[in-house]
């Protein structure tokens, strides 16, 4: 009877090499991987091309034109910026905005890091107390700006009835070039009160704990301890929600649109809602462009000076 022998197996001429076939199943392995994460790159980048890059070109090349999209469009260079600069409504837009974003750092800028400096101090009740500050950021924003205009009702609004109760004589809100502004910042540091707050809580509970321990031992109390730890350990995320709290302020529209209409006497017109007036009210959209422009170049100046400064400071350090 013959003797089956086994086949001689195939030794590699090197003993550490890796199989053919097993370097091929990796590198397709690794293929796959980068594919598929290009391929959730190149979807985010698509949306972000046609939402965000796509409608700044067309901004840019509108601003240009004169066309309200029934009628050819035809170039006519800078008469768009021209004529919204020798508009009336043009100086008072941009004092407006510039006063609503700096009365809005002096409230919605302080108000959510005391809140969470508060928040970080409290032992009980935390995430009731989390859910109550970020309840607002859920209404959605029309209906917390339209929740507000009945608060500021001149007669049966809910600000109104707490002043008669101290004897304070009635306001109106809206209706008073002296209030109109201040009562739309209070909207809107109500409106996002819950997000810098939760994002400062975040940024408070990442300090470590020996640093308060230690200044406690030297005798600090809650005052020096924020100075001393708190504001310089959270240095970088206060300079970051500065800017957007500047960015998203100067863009404000939706409280004048829905709350004043730009009134009383142009007391509460903004940029963003002059830049509406002029495309959807008077059918100018070279002129909305040309506001959109200006606009969007000084959030560039004022976001380049930020990362200048940051990089100083950082390399500071």
């Amino acid at each position: 009877m013959a003797i089956l022998s086994k086949p001689p197996v195939r030794r590699s001429p090197h003993p550490g090499a890796a199989h053919p076939f097993e370097k091929n199943g990796a590198a397709r392995r690794a293929v796959g991987r980068n594919l598929t994460a290009y391929g959730f790159l190149c979807g985010a980048l698509i949306c972000f091309a046609f939402f965000s890059w796509y409608p700044m070109i067309r901004e840019i090349i509108l601003s240009f034109q004169e066309n309200n999209f029934v009628d050819p469009a035809k170039w006519v260079g800078f008469d768009n910026f021209r004529t919204v600069i020798e508009d009336p409504a043009f100086r008072s837009a941009w004092l407006n905005t510039a006063a609503f974003s700096g009365l809005a750092l002096v409230v919605g800028y302080a108000v959510p890091f005391v809140l969470a400096v508060v928040l970080n101090e409290l032992r009980h009740a935390v995430a009731y107390l989390r859910f109550v500050v970020y309840l607002p950021v859920m209404l959605p924003p029309a209906v917390a700006v339209l929740l507000f205009k009945w608060f500021y009702d001149p007669g049966s609004g809910l600000f109104n009835q707490i002043l008669d109760v101290f004897g304070i004589p009635p306001l109106a809100w809206l209706d008073s070039t002296s209030t109109a502004l201040i009562s739309l910042v209070l909207v809107s540091t109500w409106m996002n009160l819950g997000t810098g707050t939760l994002i400062y809580l975040a940024a408070l509970q990442s300090i470590p704990g020996d640093l308060y321990e230690s200044a406690e031992l030297d005798g600090a109390g809650l005052f020096r301890r924020v100075w001393h730890v708190t504001i310089p350990q959270t240095k970088l995320i206060l300079l970051v929600m500065l800017l957007l709290q500047v960015v998203a302020t100067m863009q404000v529209f939706i409280e004048p649109y829905l709350l004043t209409g730009g009134g009383p006497e142009n007391a509460t017109v903004t940029v963003a809602y002059l830049m509406y007036q002029y495309a959807f009210n008077f059918g100018d959209f070279g002129g909305g462009g040309a506001l959109g422009l200006m606009l969007m170049v000084v959030l560039m100046v004022f976001s380049t000076i930020y990362l200048r400064v940051s990089r100083d400071n950082e390399g500071g350090r």
